[in-house]
């Protein structure tokens, strides 16, 4: 993947690659929604870390995030991005219908590229709720419950209001629906780059539309 190859042959680091990635979710998020109360519905794995420094990011943007975050892992990546919510009085919650019910936006940084099959508890019963709600989501790099390549053959995926691609598209972003659709992650090498077909960052910006 394109993640191994920036950290094998490049030099990038695990936390560098999520605290930009987050950086640009934060981004994209302030360039097309009010300031307002943001629910980032945090996964287990690296897609949740980038909600998590998304979240911390919004709050410096003057949003107000909260984190729904069932199942933390042990790792020590995660939580010290945890710890740095806590330190910006960034708030858990554990109601997930009252905290949806109370966000303007919810970020959805539940599942990745990795994701197959179907989703395990608790996670099966987050994605119910978030398919049911009308709040506007912003999808992580993919919607979560979706394929990489072949998008949402099980039917339990989300339908995001915003798809924040990260790196580069993965293929199932051409199924992509809503609005807004951004490409985020300003550090993939010029020659990598090229090879991938990403186009220019306009300005100083971290992110960009697509559609």
């Amino acid at each position: 993947s394109i993640d191994v190859d920036l950290m094998s042959k490049h030099g990038y680091s695990i936390d560098q690659l999520m605290e930009l990635a987050g950086l640009s979710v934060a981004e994209s998020v302030a360039k097309e929604y009010p300031k307002g109360k943001v629910l980032v519905c945090v996964g287990p794995g690296n897609n949740g870390g980038d909600g998590l420094v998304a979240a911390r990011h919004l709050c410096h943007f003057g949003y107000q995030p909260s984190l729904y975050y069932p199942k933390q892992p042990s790792n020590d990546l995660y939580k010290r991005l945890l710890l740095q919510c806590k330190v910006h009085n960034i708030p858990e919650v554990n109601d997930l219908a009252a905290a949806i019910a109370d966000s303007n936006v919810v970020v959805d940084a539940i599942f990745g590229f990795s994701f197959k099959g179907s989703a395990r508890p608790p996670f099966d019963n987050v994605l119910e709720a978030l398919r049911d709600t009308d709040k506007p989501i912003v999808s992580v790099d993919i919607p979560s419950g979706w394929d990489v390549e072949q998008g949402d053959i099980n039917n339990v995926g989300l339908s995001p209001d915003m798809l924040v691609s990260l790196t580069a598209p993965k293929q199932c972003a051409s199924m992509f629906k809503g609005r807004y659709h951004y490409l985020g992650g300003r550090f993939v090498p010029p020659e990598m780059a090229r090879g991938l077909g990403i186009p220019d960052y306009p300005g100083i910006s971290q992110s960009m539309r697509l559609n």
